[in-house]
């Protein structure tokens, strides 16, 4: 996900005073610190930990993909065929069969687990330009992804079990028409178990909105006076996980929603050490997996890190 450190945004920023401790790790055993790279430049953006342990982690600087597993505390290059093109990559998951779905400039791309090209769908140009695709979330229905410099959610629909093209689904500016469409900056984006749901954050914003995949009724989510303008997010149920590295200290935000997904309040704030300028995060048993970007001083300094910190929600966190 793109960090607003990188471009001027607009929104006043209003900080609730909520607190969290990270606790100890639940497992003990596992790294505190995973090392994706230690060559110049890669500059880590996005994450996904599949149900085994693996691990997958985009760069922002090199377009590569990188592969550990949560037991190992190095990662290694990803021979993912068909990206030597792209400069960068964001949004990375996996699906239930251990797909590799990334997404960089236009292109949204689908990898099996050898690194083998399985799909390859390109965005349109949105009503400013091309596509710049952020983050993107895979539902039983289809997949979508967010765009940084279109205020538009685009996608792709599974038919028969194979991807369609990738088309614009959403202009979220109807949501908030007086706002300056080149400044929706939209990021991660999130759904509900059954896919009826979206969650897309904006940078401009600084707020989270609630999109209604039957209908395509955009709404905001009421979060109090909080600035909520997130990059990565994970939704477990309820519990909303984000990474805010605008508009508040920079960290990971936990917010209890309800169960209409319409309102919520944060929790927990997990702040400071040993974060470097985080982007996104990914959730594995009782810990949390945070992306440290340094994209705020490119090309920042090797090695690139992932951190690992108990989520306090967690029954086993201490």
């Amino acid at each position: 996900m793109h960090t607003t450190t990188r471009w001027l945004c607009l929104g006043a920023s209003v900080l609730l005073a909520v607190t969290g401790q990270t606790g100890t790790a639940a497992a003990r055993d596992l790294p505190g610190t995973y090392v994706v790279s230690r060559a110049p430049g890669i500059l880590p953006e996005g994450i996904t930990v599949a149900r085994d342990g693996t691990v997958y982690v985009s760069s922002d600087g090199t377009g590569r993909l990188f592969r550990g597993h949560v037991s190992d505390p190095e990662l290694r290059p990803f021979a993912a065929r068909g990206i030597d093109d792209r400069t960068s990559t964001l949004g990375v998951h996996t699906d239930r069969r251990g797909r590799v779905y990334s997404v960089g400039g236009a292109d949204l791309t689908v990898h099996d687990a050898r690194g083998r090209l399985v799909d390859r769908r390109t965005a349109q140009d949105g009503p400013l330009g091309p596509a710049d695709l952020n983050d993107l979330v895979i539902t039983k229905d289809a997949v979508y992804a967010t765009d940084w410099a279109n205020p538009v959610v685009h996608r792709a629909e599974f038919r028969h079990g194979r991807l369609g093209p990738m088309r614009p689904w959403l202009d979220i500016r109807g949501a908030f028409p007086q706002f300056p469409a080149q400044y929706w900056l939209l990021n991660g984006i999130v759904a509900d178990r059954a896919g009826e749901t979206l969650l897309v954050a904006s940078n401009g914003t600084e707020a989270l909105w609630r999109v209604d995949t039957a209908t395509r009724a955009v709404e905001q989510v009421r979060l109090g006076d909080e600035s909520f303008g997130a990059d990565g997010m994970v939704l477990r149920g309820h519990t909303l996980y984000a990474v805010l590295n605008y508009g508040a200290p920079e960290g990971v935000y936990i917010a209890e929603l309800s169960e209409d997904l319409r309102a919520g309040v944060v929790r927990h704030r997990l702040t400071g050490e040993p974060f470097d300028l985080p982007t996104t995060l990914a959730r594995h048993g009782c810990r949390l997996y945070v992306v440290n970007s340094q994209l705020d001083d490119p090309p920042g300094e090797p090695p690139y890190t992932v951190s690992a910190i108990a989520d306090p929600t967690c029954p086993q966190a201490e």
